[in-house]
């Protein structure tokens, strides 16, 4: 849809709502928040909390710890955390430095953290203690000079922090050497002696790029081949995400408190629960990790205006008996992202809201990493049955025939194309993978072809059907069965295999694996658990397959290809 056909959804008040986007980094956009509110809270952790001016403090203190050990602009940086106050500090004076932040998700197998580490050519590593074993594993397979370690107790209140270590972290054994390096030693001891360097004296890299363009975050998106792509996103996406999702949800304001569940090396988690939350002053619910049994403590506790999740965190809301009789009238904006919300669950999800006292619907928003992550979200006030809402302002989306730049009439279905300011720079390293997914049409505008399915009718409501790649959606998660199948064939007794997605209860989807031994033969327990144990090894938790089947031969199309979709039937008539 071009700019001379924009609907009436394109007008906020009247307006036509287009933002004015800062040529600085995200530490910038951060700093100049921080002057207006530098009283507010920017974020709480069990209980522990950092105001901005003290957050802008840390990160300074941090920053100079960084340059102390050498880190330099344009230098890849990973972090390997869950969210925790370590974690965004270190972020933002990665950032603050004009380093790149590369962001793994904890529970990755070492193989696949040393993919991470070496494709991005990391130099230093911020990660939880508990992934040390891991890391030490592929150590000298990559360019990394120095770990920080840190426990996710760091910033836990005394009492906590003891019942921690006498519980779970107890289990947690951590060997510091010259490598590798507690929280303590570097912030306190570098980071109180060091001059923090600016970017213009730490600079090697890109110093004729603007900062606005330089890349300022890599994030992955599972591959529906071999690795996962390295997404480059820069400083003008991520800072354009902030500004856009503050004006999109129209109801934020300083001081609002964001429960901040989704983890930040995903885009969703950093980029809107942490980033948008710090732009518009507002407080960022720090949790390491989400326990469905204990959300009506974290609502009860909290009391957060806001609420950005995923289905599954919605399911787990209204399965949760101990939130009978309690008033959730706090609550400003209730968010559905990461996957699909289904017309029945939002129904009881606004229901609940409705009976618990809240004035507000739940609100669905869809995206995709390559735009960081959400570009349409629905409106304030007004639902359409089925839609995941209207585009972002400054953002444009159009339905064309797959693969093509031939736009379909309102209401048919087709592929879904975003242009706007959050479109990422491209995939790391693949040039060939970025252009066929990167393309200027002729209206000179670069549009993003998602690979999913949708449509959108004649005043702007986008509707998704589905995906056009083969994907997975557990909890939020991307999960790419030919990822996994390239693992478990390369088993030296599997002769092929194929995943597919089967339902589940709670997670929506988890994957299972069907398996052919070279043997011909269908294996017994013992061989089912070598296979398991050998994808455990290999994948991240989260994409381990939650099911396997040993068969003799798998169904075929017409021409030779595994019949995923008849597998896919087989295992929906199970259920019926």
């Amino acid at each position: 849809m071009t700019e001379n056909t924009m609907p009436w959804y394109a007008f906020y008040d009247g307006v036509r709502p287009h933002l004015n986007y800062p040529e600085g980094s995200v530490y910038d956009l951060l700093e100049a928040s921080a002057a207006k509110y530098e009283n507010n809270i920017s974020h709480e952790y069990y209980g522990t909390k950092c105001t901005y001016k003290e957050f802008l403090k840390k990160i300074e203190q941090c920053a100079k710890a960084l340059t102390a050990y050498g880190v330099r602009r344009g230098e890849r940086v990973s972090i390997c955390m869950p969210n925790t106050p370590e974690a965004v500090i270190f972020f933002y004076a990665v950032n603050k430095i004009g380093a790149v932040a590369n962001m793994i998700h904890p529970l990755s197998s070492a193989e696949e953290m040393k993919y991470y580490f070496t494709v991005s050519e990391s130099v230093f590593l911020l990660a939880a203690d508990f992934t040390q074993k891991k890391i030490a594993s592929v150590w000298k397979e990559t360019w990394l000079k120095k770990c920080v370690l840190v426990s996710v107790a760091e910033s836990m209140p005394p009492a906590m922090k003891l019942g921690y270590y006498l519980t779970k972290g107890k289990n947690v054994r951590v060997t510091y050497s010259e490598n590798m390096v507690s929280w303590k030693d570097f912030f306190y001891q570098k980071g109180g002696a060091a001059k923090a360097e600016t970017r213009e004296e730490a600079g090697r890299a890109e110093k004729t790029t603007p900062v606005a363009e330089r890349t300022a975050v890599i994030l992955y998106s599972g591959g529906t081949t071999g690795h996962p792509k390295g997404i480059e996103l820069t400083n003008y996406n991520f800072n354009a995400l902030a500004m856009q999702s503050f004006e999109a949800c129209r109801c934020l304001a300083p001081k609002d408190k964001v429960l901040s569940i989704m983890p930040i090396f995903h885009g969703f988690g950093l980029g809107i629960c942490i980033h948008t939350v710090q732009y518009f002053g507002g407080t960022s619910i720090l949790l390491p990790q989400f326990q469905a049994k204990t959300f009506d403590k974290l609502l009860k506790k909290y009391r957060p205006n806001v609420i950005a999740g995923v289905p599954t965190l919605y399911e787990a809301m209204l399965k949760n008996k101990n939130l009978e009789g309690f008033s959730l009238s706090f609550l400003k904006c209730v968010i559905s992202g990461g996957d699909s919300l289904s017309v029945a669950l939002k129904q009881k999800v606004d229901t609940f809201l409705k009976e618990h006292g809240a004035t507000i619907q739940i609100r669905e928003g869809y995206g995709l990493t390559e735009c960081v992550t959400g570009s349409c979200l629905t409106p304030m006030n007004t639902y359409r049955e089925g839609s995941i809402g209207i585009p972002y302002p400054d953002t444009y989306y159009k339905i064309v025939k797959p693969g093509t730049e031939e736009e379909v009439p309102a209401g048919e279905e087709g592929e879904i194309l975003i242009s706007g300011p959050t479109v990422m720079k491209g995939y790391l390293k693949s040039p060939e993978e970025t252009a066929k997914v990167l393309q200027r049409h002729d209206d000179g505008r670069l549009w993003l072809y998602t690979g999913d399915y949708g449509s959108m009718d004649e005043d702007g409501f986008v509707y998704f059907k589905q995906r056009i790649k083969r994907v997975i959606i557990s909890s939020g998660y991307n999960i790419y069965p030919q990822y996994i199948e390239n693992i478990i064939d390369s088993h030296e007794d599997v002769l092929y295999s194929c995943v597919i997605g089967i339902p589940h209860a709670y997670k929506g989807q988890v994957a299972k694996a069907f398996v052919v031994l070279k043997n011909g033969e269908l294996g017994d327990e013992e061989k089912k658990e070598e296979v398991r144990t050998y994808c455990q090894e290999r994948l991240a938790k989260y994409s381990w397959p939650y099911a396997y089947e040993f068969r003799k031969e798998l169904p075929k199309t017409l021409v030779g290809k595994i019949a995923y979709r008849q597998l896919e039937e087989e295992e929906l008539q199970k259920t019926e």
